[in-house]
């Protein structure tokens, strides 16, 4: 689908494209199929409430639960299994309120499984689950009585009864429930980790935008501070002008501060003149 699509006209493509579907099944030649299409006819409306129900009640995370298959099925058994459910839960054929959502979950379900990226990614969640199940069952059933002889009479040893429990019902549930720790755990990280970098960005666009006001405002500043370049100039001549006085010898004092007196000698005076408190100081012979 289009990201820019209205999800009702995209459900509404998927759900025209199913009816096709099971019009081809209805006319078909196929024995096989006739006699599917004409079971589902006749299936009882609670058997296709039960299915709406199971499939709105299904871990949202894992589109093989959606779609009511193991983990490990083959890929010709994704489609099959949908067309089983979709037929079943067809808000045309199913009276149940919450039709339309489950037929929209299983197609939701379908397209992901589809997608190479979403299902390698599916995958290795569930093929770490998996790994830890088994790794528990092994540290479980080593000193398990009935493992090991269950493993002296099977003809492949140990490996035979690891393979018989990962066929069993037993190992299913085991998966299904790891599983659902697993991908809930990695669906958290996302989340929390989408939610960190959408507030570094948020962040780093305030720290832009304050960047931006303050060398604004130092460019007004400078602009305003050269506006005002020649009144300053005028101002500090005019100053001088207008303080400035002559001193006795003819000199310009800046500002108007007259230059210290020069000292004129007297050869007749002999006492020698002092700072302030100097006389109070002895004199040395």
């Amino acid at each position: 689908m289009d990201e820019d699509e209205d999800p009702l006209i995209a459900a509404q493509r998927q759900r025209e494209k199913e009816e096709l579907d099971v019009q081809e099944i209805q006319d078909t030649d196929d024995p096989s199929l006739k006699a599917s299409t004409a079971f589902y006819s006749d299936m009882k409306e609670v058997d296709r409430e039960n299915e709406v129900n199971r499939i709105l009640g299904a871990f949202k995370l894992n589109p093989y639960e959606q779609l009511g298959l193991r983990f490990d099925c083959p890929p010709e058994a994704v489609q099959r299994q949908y067309r089983k459910s979709s037929l079943m839960v067809h808000p045309d054929k199913c009276s149940h309120p919450q039709a339309k959502a489950a037929f929209e979950v299983i197609g939701a379900a379908l397209k992901d499984l589809k997608d190479p990226d979403k299902k390698a990614t599916l995958d290795f969640f569930l093929n770490y689950a998996k790994e830890e199940v088994l790794n528990e069952w092994r540290k479980a059933s080593k000193h398990d009585a009935a493992v090991r002889i269950a493993s002296a009479l099977s003809t492949a040893g140990k490996e035979g009864v690891e393979e018989a429990y990962v066929a069993s019902p037993a190992f299913h549930e085991a998966w299904k429930e790891k599983a659902r720790l697993v991908l809930a755990r990695s669906e958290w990280r996302r989340r929390k980790l989408t939610k960190r970098i959408a507030e570094e960005s948020e962040r780093a666009k305030e720290e832009f935008k304050e960047e931006k006001r303050e060398a604004k405002r130092q460019r007004e500043q400078a602009k305003k501070w050269e506006k005002t370049r020649d009144n300053r100039v005028g101002s500090w001549r005019d100053f001088v002008n207008s303080k400035g006085k002559r001193s006795k010898g003819g000199s310009i004092a800046l500002g108007g501060l007259k230059p210290p007196k020069a000292k004129e000698e007297d050869a007749d005076k002999r006492y020698i003149q002092r700072a302030v408190g100097e006389q109070f100081r002895p004199n040395k012979k």
